[in-house]
């Protein structure tokens, strides 16, 4: 117990001393991003939040980044508090659902690392107008091509702007367009499937006979014909991406749905609420998809990562998010011509990449472990 409540003074040693590295070296990062955060931003939060009137007046996203970190400090000190001080369950906690997930999805080590690592993406996301040192687009702010060092700790790109800078305002935008991207294309194919399954007959065969003629076709060559032929500047291209990548992603998630609706259909709950005379409607919303969302949540987690390389790959071939606007893919399209003069340019963005998907696809893999008992204890 005493070692628990060092967490209490720093979050995650009291995790590390009692052998629960994941959770430990986890909350340590949140603290070092919080620190980091306060120490670069706050000195400068007064023109932050409150911009000179030339400037456009008072801005959303550093309000936003103020109020998201006293959020994860309470968060993370909070975790270590009922870490030290475990809540007494009652008999019904100790023995629900939740809870038991939960326990389940601690044992997954890595699964809880991808966590982790998913959430500190997040968290330097949400709070870089504290983090980053310079506006993104701003150019000459130092040497061109400059090599990373103290002061840029990317270096810069060909125009001279902070690569750094550019790097954590791009974590917006990407992870951005994967969540939203992908809780479009799970709340369509969620009702295809549904409606699909439940229904049966001829609206089962013509809703899966259409998802069946968009699998066939290539996803990347209708997007690159989708995205070539409504092309858009601004936010309106965010918007695009958004929505093209949202609907085109759904099928996978339809069948899924579809399947699982098919078996919790015959339940005989759900026979005994359909003779009490149910509605449809409500049948559906609040029996039947509730009881079908588990696998649909481990594929949207894996989906999200899926969505930001798809993403990075049309700002590479320059059918993304227009310039100067920064996402990692654009900025490795940027630094391509300078792979060997240069090559921190594409490095850096490339390997926040390759983070963030390594990161969804471990936290997807322990959400499957948990929910899926046939893999239970196998992590």
């Amino acid at each position: 117990m005493a070692t628990k409540r060092l967490g209490l003074a720093l979050p995650g040693l009291g995790h590390i001393l009692n052998r629960d590295l994941a959770n430990g070296i986890g909350l340590l990062a949140y603290v070092l991003v919080l620190i980091w955060a306060a120490v670069a931003g706050f000195p400068r939060a007064g023109d932050l939040l409150f911009p000179e009137a030339i400037d456009g007046g008072t801005r959303i996203h550093p309000w936003v980044a103020a109020i998201s970190w006293v959020g994860a400090v309470a968060l993370t000190w909070h975790t270590a508090y009922r870490y030290a001080f475990p809540k007494a369950l009652s008999d019904h906690d100790a023995s629900s659902r939740w809870r038991d997930f939960k326990k389940q999805f601690a044992k997954n080590r890595v699964g809880v690392g991808g966590m982790h690592l998913v959430y500190v993406l997040i968290l330097f996301a949400v709070l870089t107008p504290f983090i980053a040192p310079f506006d993104p687009n701003a150019i000459d702010v130092g040497d061109h091509r400059l090599a990373p060092q103290w002061g840029y700790l990317m270096g810069t790109d060909e125009f001279g702007r902070d690569l750094f800078s550019r790097v954590l305002y791009g974590a917006r935008i990407s992870l951005s367009i994967g969540f939203i991207a992908v809780s479009l294309s799970v709340t369509i194919g969620t009702l295809v499937g549904a409606v699909a399954g439940y229904f049966g007959g001829a609206a089962d065969k013509a809703l899966m006979w259409f998802v069946d003629l968009l699998l066939s076709l290539p996803r990347l060559v209708l997007l690159l014909a989708i995205v070539g032929f409504f092309r858009a500047s601004g936010a309106q291209s965010i918007f695009l991406i958004v929505v093209i990548l949202g609907l085109t992603g759904w099928m996978g998630v339809s069948r899924i749905v579809r399947s699982q609706v098919l078996s919790i259909r015959e339940q005989d709950y759900i026979q005994a609420a359909r003779a009490l005379g149910v509605p449809t409607w409500r049948l559906i919303v609040r029996h039947i998809v509730p009881n079908a969302m588990a696998p649909v949540i481990v594929n949207a987690s894996l989906a999200i990562g899926s969505t930001i390389l798809v993403e990075a790959g049309l700002s590479f071939l320059g059918l993304g998010v227009p310039p100067p606007t920064a996402t990692w893919g654009a900025i490795v399209n940027d630094g391509r011509e300078y792979m060997r003069s240069a090559p921190w340019i594409t490095i850096f963005p490339g390997l926040m990449i390759v983070a963030a998907v390594l990161g969804f696809n471990l936290f997807g893999d322990g959400l499957r472990d948990a929910m899926d008992p046939k893999l239970r204890g196998r992590s």
